[in-house]
C-alpha cells in the first residue's frame, strides 16, 4: 500500500513539472521568442545572445546550451540532490521550444499563432506579452507544485545563495532576472520593448502567485459565539480540520467569552461561515488571510 501510494505521488509530480516545463516552452516559443521579449530567465537570455549574434546561432539552440548549461554547472556546485527537481525540464524543455517555435510561422494553422505579421502589430506585441508572461507563470507554478525546478535562472540562484548564504534565493532570481531584462534594454535600445518585457515579467510573476499559492493559501478564523461547543464539533466532524479554543473578555461587557481559531483553505470557507451563521446567526466572525500554510495534518486534509 506504501510503496503504491509513493509510486502515485512520484507520478503524480513528474506529470506536473512536465506538463509545467509544457506550457512555459509553448509560451516562450510561440509568444515571447518571436516579439523579442525579454522578460529574464534562459529564454530572455538566449534572445539576447542570439540578437549580439546577429542571429548566426537559433535561440531554440542557445537556450539548449544554456539549459544543460546550467545543469551541469549546478551539478558541479550543488551536487547531485537537485538533480532530480531539475533534470525533467532539462531534458523536455529545449526540444519542446524547438517544435513550438513552428507554431508561430505563417505556414503553420494559416498562420494563426504568427502574431508578428497580424494586423496592427503593437496590439499582437501587447498580446504576446501578456499570453506569454501568463502561460510562463503557470508553467512555472504547476512544476514548482510537483515539486521540481525550471532549472535555468533557479539553478544560478542557488548557486548564488550557496555562495552568499545572507542572500535569499528569491532575492537572487531577482537580481539575475533584473540583470537580464536591463541588458536587454541596452542591446535592443527600445523603450516599447523593455516595457513590454516588464510588463510580460510581472503578469508571469502574477500568475505563478495565484496558480501555486492558491492550494496553500488559506484564511484563519476567529469565531465568537455562545454556540462554540457545536461550531468546534461541526469544524472537526464536517471540515476535518482542528480548533484552538481559548478565553476572551468583552472589552464592553466585561464577560468572559470562548474564541475559537481555525485555519480553512479558500475553498472551504464559504461552506464553513454558512454552518456556523446556520448554528448561530449572531455569531462574530473574523477572517484574515494566512499568506500560506504548511505542516503536518494541513496537507493531507486539504481535499
Amino acid at each position: 500500500m506504501g510503496g503504491g501510494s509513493f509510486l502515485f505521488d512520484t507520478l503524480k509530480r513528474v506529470a506536473l513539472v512536465s506538463v509545467g516545463t509544457l506550457i512555459i516552452a509553448f509560451g516562450s516559443a510561440v509568444f515571447i521568442i518571436p516579439s523579442g521579449l525579454v522578460t529574464g530567465g534562459v529564454s530572455g537570455a538566449a534572445i539576447i545572445i542570439e540578437r549580439a549574434l546577429s542571429g548566426a546561432v537559433g535561440v531554440d539552440l542557445i537556450i539548449a546550451v544554456l539549459s544543460w548549461g546550467t545543469f551541469l554547472l549546478g551539478l558541479l556546485v550543488l551536487g547531485g540532490g537537485f538533480a532530480t527537481k531539475t533534470l525533467v525540464s532539462t531534458v523536455l524543455y529545449p526540444p519542446l521550444v524547438s517544435f513550438f517555435m513552428r507554431l508561430a510561422s505563417p505556414e503553420v494553422l494559416s498562420g494563426y499563432f504568427y502574431l508578428a505579421g497580424a494586423e496592427g502589430s503593437e496590439l499582437a506585441q501587447l498580446i504576446a506579452a501578456v499570453l506569454g508572461g501568463a502561460l510562463m507563470g503557470v508553467g512555472c507554478a504547476l512544476a514548482f507544485l510537483g515539486g521540481g525546478s525550471t532549472g535555468g535562472v533557479d539553478i544560478l540562484a542557488l548557486i548564488v545563495t550557496r555562495l552568499f548564504r545572507r542572500i535569499k534565493s528569491s532575492q537572487a532570481m531577482l537580481i539575475i532576472d533584473g540583470a537580464i531584462v536591463i541588458l536587454g534594454a541596452f542591446v535592443f535600445k527600445s523603450l516599447v520593448f523593455t516595457t513590454l518585457g516588464v510588463i510580460s515579467a510581472l503578469v508571469s510573476s502574477f500568475m505563478l502567485d495565484r496558480v501555486f499559492l492558491f492550494e496553500r493559501e488559506a484564511l484563519t478564523l476567529e469565531i465568537i459565539s455562545d454556540e462554540w461547543l457545536l461550531i468546534k464539533r461541526e469544524i472537526i466532524e464536517r471540515f476535518h480540520r482542528t480548533a484552538t479554543v481559548f478565553s476572551a473578555v468583552g472589552g464592553y461587557t466585561g464577560k468572559k467569552r470562548w474564541v475559537i481559531r481555525v485555519t480553512v483553505s479558500m475553498r472551504e470557507y464559504p461552506e464553513l461561515v454558512g454552518s456556523i451563521l446556520n448554528i448561530d446567526p449572531s455569531a462574530f466572525v473574523t477572517a484574515h488571510r494566512a499568506h500560506e500554510i504548511c505542516g503536518e495534518g494541513w496537507e493531507k486534509e486539504t481535499p
